[in-house]
């Protein structure tokens, strides 16, 4: 019989602890090295005119958990009952490395013409002429022959992410505080409202976009993480998403700095 002190000290001896289990699926695709070295290379060294876009959804109408400010002992009580009768939306999301901007348009489902109008919106924002590149998911929709032709006229490189590897994408970080401040804790009556709510979040965060210098500093680190790890000699292929250099050196650390008090200058607006 050993106490319940006892297991504590023993387990922190050996460095154990209590921990969440999340699932990660294994990349197949034979050009995993190379794909993930492209996007390395493109964010390290023009992160300014280094873009991501990604399909954030389905979107439904239903009540969903979450957490919220409320009057003591009355939490906001969701029903959980409901109808769906409102179908399921795409955002469309589309996000600048280089300033830390994020916008994206709500459509009723996934396509190729979406894609395109959204690659075109990124290439408005920097109508110099001059390449760009865009980090985009390896989906069927994103690869089609009209849009790599437009891409190939357009000069937009596009920069596939592995197959199975869609947090190699740098939009994916941004879409937890979004999915957090937007959907959390939330019953939306209609798809209208919920649009309302994510362009009123999307003009917060981009009035509070991280300071040029800090995300030069960011990216200095990330790339000195990624070649102590290169000099290692690592095989990324054989470790889980979360313990690779390369998803430690996209994951956005806004999610760690949005708190309370941002979601309090959110509700007030």
């Amino acid at each position: 019989m050993i106490g319940r002190e006892r297991l504590r000290q023993t387990l922190r001896a050996n460095e154990v602890s209590w921990q969440r289990t999340r699932t990660w699926k294994e990349s197949t695709d034979p050009d995993f090295d190379a794909k993930l070295d492209r996007i390395e290379d493109v964010t390290t060294t023009f992160p300014n005119r280094c873009f991501a876009f990604d399909q954030f959804g389905p979107l439904s109408i239903r009540p969903h958990h979450g957490r919220g400010w409320a009057a003591q002992s009355h939490p906001d009580r969701p029903p959980t009952t409901y109808h769906r009768t409102h179908g399921i939306r795409y955002s469309h999301g589309c996000y600048s490395l280089g300033d830390d901007q994020l916008w994206g348009v709500n459509r009723r489902r996934k396509g190729a013409d979406h894609t395109l109008s959204a690659l075109k919106s990124i290439r408005k924002a920097r109508p110099d002429g001059a390449p760009i590149y865009v980090i985009l998911n390896n989906l069927s929709a994103n690869k089609t022959p009209t849009t790599r032709a437009w891409a190939a006229r357009s000069k937009v490189e596009l920069c596939l992410t592995p197959t199975s590897a869609s947090w190699a994408n740098p939009i994916e970080a941004q879409f937890g505080p979004l999915r957090m401040f937007t959907m959390a804790n939330s019953n939306h009556p209609n798809h209208t409202v919920l649009t309302r709510e994510l362009k009123k979040f999307l003009r917060w965060r981009n009035a509070n976009a991280r300071h040029p210098d800090v995300l030069t500093a960011q990216r200095r680190e990330r790339a000195r993480s990624a070649a102590n790890d290169k000099d290692a000699g690592a095989d990324p292929a054989s470790r889980p998403p979360s313990a690779s250099p390369v998803f430690a050196a996209l994951v956005d650390l806004r999610s760690e700095a949005m708190n309370d008090d941002a979601l309090a200058a959110v509700s007030r607006e």
